[in-house]
């Protein structure tokens, strides 16, 4: 059934402007104990969120989304940043062998249809392994896009509570938190790449452009399709 808006509106006002380590721990220990799962790209920014869940509870499960598409950068900084941090949690999901074969045998599908790439690959996955979960933690932030500028900190999305608690975090923020905690870097990183996701759709971002301007290159689609669009009815990501 769907989340009752109070309980989001009451976790807002409870936590929505806290640091995040203390929204992690009352998110992880306190509201959905055992029932709430990050989900992480381990792309150019995932660090930072992975290491305040390692301090809190580094067995909490961490879903990362296998597209059968990642760079290969991605896979092995994956496996280093997982030994790195402790983390016991993380378990690979993505799309059967014949839903490939199926959808995008000649894997062409995200040249001509990005939405439907992500849609089989990305999305309706991520959506099976949530099943067993009442909320999940993402690392989204209000820099990193127009589209995400009234990121709140929880938000409804469909039967789960969805959590972000970095979303009033600065680019200056998370290198600074990088720094003192010398967080090993994404490889891809130091080429230009600011955002990184499946390697048909990432490319090199150029000084001026949005963290995500790299993504989905010449097509009007700014994200995979997990993240909907943030419903009216939660409290608005600034003010009390």
């Amino acid at each position: 059934m769907p989340v009752p808006t109070d309980l989001v509106l009451d976790l807002q006002r409870r936590w929505g402007y806290a640091p995040p380590p203390q929204i992690l721990s009352a998110a992880l220990r306190e509201v959905f104990p055992r029932r709430i799962a990050v989900v992480s790209s381990f792309g150019a920014e995932s660090a930072v969120l992975l290491h305040l869940i390692a301090a809190i509870e580094p067995a909490t499960p961490v879903l990362f989304i296998d597209t059968g598409r990642h760079f290969v950068e991605t896979l092995e900084y994956r496996d280093r940043l997982v030994a790195h941090l402790g983390l016991s949690g993380v378990q690979s999901v993505g799309p059967s062998a014949e839903e490939v074969a199926r959808r995008d045998a000649d894997a062409s599908r995200a040249v001509w249809d990005p939405d439907g790439c992500c849609a089989f690959r990305k999305v309706a996955p991520l959506e099976r392994a949530l099943l067993n979960f009442d909320a999940w933690i993402t690392g989204r932030k209000r820099f990193q896009a127009t589209t995400r500028l009234d990121l709140p900190v929880f938000e409804v999305d469909g039967v789960h509570v969805k959590v972000n608690p970095l979303a009033s975090w600065s680019a200056a923020d998370i290198a600074a938190y990088v720094a003192a905690h010398d967080l090993p870097p994404h490889p891809l990183v130091a080429q230009g790449f600011a955002s990184i996701g499946c390697a048909p759709c990432t490319s090199v971002v150029s000084a001026g452009e949005e963290v995500r301007a790299g993504r989905w290159r010449s097509f009007e689609k700014t994200e995979c399709g997990i993240h909907r669009p943030a419903p009216t009815n939660t409290l608005p990501p600034t003010g009390k």
